[in-house]
């Protein structure tokens, strides 16, 4: 049962001050001094890859400290062995083993990162949409309603999860895919009326300044923008960093944007990233869902399943229940995708099904808005519906709940059943047919 706690004004929380850790740092984090010495080397090799970055919050009031490396959190934002294959991992090694420059440590990392699909479903290509005849890198149109923006500003997260399928947006400006140009984006989003959606992502959108913020955003409240119903923001600060609500010195300012959106009529949605009930026991967190639910915006929760960190269904189930508690909606539970350290976390896909059944299966109704377990892959998010046997073959059933083509939407189609597939990509048509449906049109595109 979660617990029911009385929150105080938010004028008598007293926020610390905001330090963060990145990989040259490691050695700072005094926590980590009573771990085993190899631990400690591990995270350190696999930190020169994979981006870092952890503030104290998450450290002294998310950890477990008493049941690391185990707890979900700490796997979550520390750096694990696991997350590199052997060969790469030794080749690291290696090289920190002998005379080395900081260059030497870039160059290896950078030849490592390329093998691991660093921009995965079409990001950097067939996401990115044209406007009178230029790319516009930091801007992608996927699905026909819905447009995503990167601001430059927000290209960083207050701490990394250590999953993260956008990690090549923290390793260096080579991988980078962002823009600050709001006249452009107002542009682009005035003259394509079958938008109505616009989510603002990153990194992390509320590592910005309210002022950064409002210059993308206090636009769409002008008529030639009526066709934007509903303003999303994609972040993880609401566990990681909730002071960014509370006691901030712009937090009233970013409260009184969000209310404006609001009563300009814009539905404005909060996707809040929250991998594991730990996130949520902190009075700050719970007293920054108050504050931003009494502006009129509404909070969706949603987080990948992930081996090492969340695979208990029962957590998953008293994770809704305490996230509609709250007044948050349960809203998606996603496959890890095909990317980075895909290896660590992944799922067998009808393992992911059984955990998302048993978690779903335990909740009311008022729980049940959760959509999963869902791929974001390259034609759209398939969602594995079940596992059947129809005229004696055992198979997965599939369905999109989004698509780059609207047809395809919420069309069941069928794939063998395969205990090692993790990814759409390793699934293949059912009943004997050579293709799925939508496999032609798809690499037309």
């Amino acid at each position: 049962m979660q617990q029911i706690v009385k929150l105080q004004p938010a004028q008598a929380y007293q926020a610390p001050r905001f330090t963060v850790y990145q990989h040259r740092q490691i050695d700072k984090i005094e926590q980590l001094d009573k771990l085993p010495e190899h631990l400690r080397f591990e995270m350190k090799v696999v930190a020169n890859v994979f981006p870092f970055r952890v503030n104290n919050f998450v450290i002294e009031e998310l950890i477990d400290w008493r049941n690391v490396p185990n707890d979900p959190v700490f796997q979550l934002t520390f750096p694990q062995r696991g997350m590199l294959d052997d060969e790469s991992y030794q080749q690291m090694v290696q090289l920190l083993e002998r005379p080395h420059t900081a260059e030497d440590v870039i160059a290896l990392a950078t030849q490592i990162r390329l093998k691991l699909n660093p921009h995965p479903a079409g990001q950097m290509d067939k996401n990115v949409p044209f406007y009178e005849g230029k790319r516009l890198d930091g801007i992608q149109h996927k699905y026909k309603e819905t447009v995503l923006f990167f601001p430059s500003q927000g290209q960083y997260c207050h701490s990394y999860c250590t999953f993260c399928f956008r990690w090549a947006q923290f390793v260096g400006k080579a991988t980078r895919f962002n823009n600050n140009d709001e006249t452009l984006l107002h542009n682009y989003l005035a003259e394509h009326k079958e938008v109505t959606d616009l989510l603002i992502t990153g990194g992390d959108p509320m590592v910005m300044r309210t002022s950064k913020l409002r210059k993308y955003l206090e636009a769409l409240k002008e008529p030639r923008f009526d066709h934007i119903k509903t303003i999303r923001i994609g972040t993880k600060s609401l566990t990681f960093w909730p002071f960014r609500y509370v006691t901030d010195p712009d937090a009233k300012e970013l409260l009184a944007l969000l209310k404006e959106l609001v009563n300009a009529g814009k539905h404005v949605s909060i996707m809040a990233h929250i991998n594991h009930i730990q996130e949520l026991r902190t009075d700050i967190t719970k007293e920054a869902i108050r504050l931003i639910r009494q502006t009129g915006a509404q909070i969706r929760t949603q987080a990948p399943l992930l081996n090492n960190i969340n695979v208990d269904s029962q957590m998953w189930s008293e994770m809704w229940k305490a996230q509609t508690q709250l007044g948050m909606i349960p809203y998606y539970m996603f496959i890890e995708r095909d990317t980075g350290a895909k290896r660590y976390f992944e799922l067998p896909l009808y393992k992911t099904w059984e955990i998302f059944r048993d978690a779903y299966k335990n909740v009311s109704g008022v729980c049940r808005t959760v959509r999963g377990p869902s791929m974001s892959a390259g034609p759209g998010k398939v969602e594995i519906s079940g596992v059947a046997q129809i005229h004696g073959e055992k198979v997965f059933v599939l369905r999109f709940i989004q698509a780059r083509n609207p047809d395809w939407v919420q069309q069941p189609f069928f794939a063998k059943y395969d205990e090692k597939a993790t990814w759409l990509n390793d699934l293949k048509p059912a009943f004997g047919e050579q293709k799925f449906f939508w496999e032609d049109e798809y690499n037309a595109m």
